[in-house]
């Protein structure tokens, strides 16, 4: 069987990291005092930051108030899920947790984004997102059944392949502090990502702490600055959707594998129903030979219903439509960000950053260009 319309949406894991390399820097050291004096003077020209002229005056250097970055992300994840549960033709719904086993289920997913953003406070840089991307969901599974001494064997298998598009739209914020070249900054966004085939956006959390330090160049305004830090990402963990049959099942070939589902619960019911019924009824009374019997029959019947309901369904395939919900969560939480940006000068800069570690590898590299306000 082919489930992958049926879980690719779940393992979506489009999260986004839209950091801006730039902050409000205090000018310190006696090679600096002349430009130190002169912001004491100078009157600042912008109407943002609020309090952007009282903080220059005091020996702050500020970024441009002003940005647009354009920025593509690559990131690859693995996913862990529970909770499953699917019905067909908004019938009843059956939890599978106990028969489905997933095998290092991953999604890959690229964006091209755009980072409107403006320096609110001096050390507070507030933006937003949007962008357009593709999704890729790579999935390991099996329906599992077990026999009466409680070894569980696979009865079918699927790996499958998906991809769709996405829409991407959220909100963000990053505090940041500098002091002679050195910077630290604590950027979180929150977004949503829009796929048809979900109830619902889904929502991510992002949190990545990153300290640095800049250096300068030949040029006045040049620089070149790199960092250290870690991402963070959490992702709503309730999904809900409806799909169409045809959608989730090879239809050719589906009532052989259905058919051969039948045959081996039956078998395996048989071999529990011998078991237990050969044994005394102090053994039945025995609470491990109770449990083991309880275990198998729940399951058995599980699939044994599942297997039903997906046989019924097929003789009206075209019409017939799958429900489900689960909850996701990515494999690690955590993973550790290297990055580097070059400022040609106060208005362009290019970034690139790279992700690893754990079970989460990403990519970004992104051109930004700012301006007063």
């Amino acid at each position: 069987m082919k489930y992958n319309t049926l879980i690719f949406a779940s393992f979506l894991l489009f999260s986004i990291q839209i950091f801006g390399q730039v902050y409000t820097e205090k000018i310190v050291g006696k090679k600096n005092e002349q430009l130190k004096d002169s912001l004491k003077v100078e009157k600042y020209p912008y109407a943002l930051p609020i309090w952007g002229e009282k903080v220059a005056q005091k020996g702050y250097k500020l970024p441009y108030s002003a940005g647009l970055s354009v920025n593509y992300f690559w990131q690859e994840s693995e996913i862990e899920i529970n909770g499953l549960e699917v019905g067909f033709n908004n019938g009843p719904q059956f939890n599978l947790d106990e028969i489905v086993r997933f095998d290092k289920s991953t999604v890959e997913a690229g964006a091209l984004t755009i980072r409107p953003d403006v320096w609110l406070l001096p050390f507070l840089n507030v933006y937003g997102i949007l962008g357009r991307g593709t999704s890729t969901t790579k999935i390991n599974a099996g329906i599992w059944i077990p026999d009466a001494d409680n070894n569980w064997s696979q009865i079918a298998s699927f790996n499958t392949k998906a991809n769709f598009d996405i829409t991407t739209f959220g909100i963000g914020l990053t505090p940041t502090i500098g002091i002679g070249g050195g910077w630290l900054a604590l950027d979180m966004n929150m977004s949503w990502s829009d796929v048809s085939a979900l109830d619902k956006p889904a929502f991510s959390y992002v949190f990545g702490p990153r300290l640095g330090k800049t250096f300068k160049l030949n040029k006045t305004d040049e620089n070149i600055a790199v960092w250290v830090g870690g991402f963070r990402v959490h992702i709503a963990g309730d999904t809900d959707g409806n799909i169409n049959l045809s959608d989730v099942l090879e239809l050719d070939g589906a009532q052989a594998k259905v058919d051969n589902g039948f045959e081996k619960v039956a078998e395996n019911q048989t071999k529990v129903d011998n078991w237990w019924n050969a044994l005394t009824p102090a053994q039945q009374a025995n609470p491990v030979n109770a449990a083991k019997h309880n275990t198998a029959n729940r399951a058995l019947e599980t699939a044994g219903n599942f297997l039903t309901t997906i046989d019924g369904a097929l003789s009206t395939a075209d019409s017939s439509t799958v429900q489900y919900s689960l909850q996701k969560r990515p494999k690690d939480m955590w993973n550790f960000i290297v990055g580097t940006q070059y400022q040609y000068n106060k208005h362009i800069m290019f970034r690139f950053e790279a992700g690893f570690l754990g079970s989460r590898t990403q990519f970004l590299g992104g051109l930004q260009y700012r301006f007063g306000l």
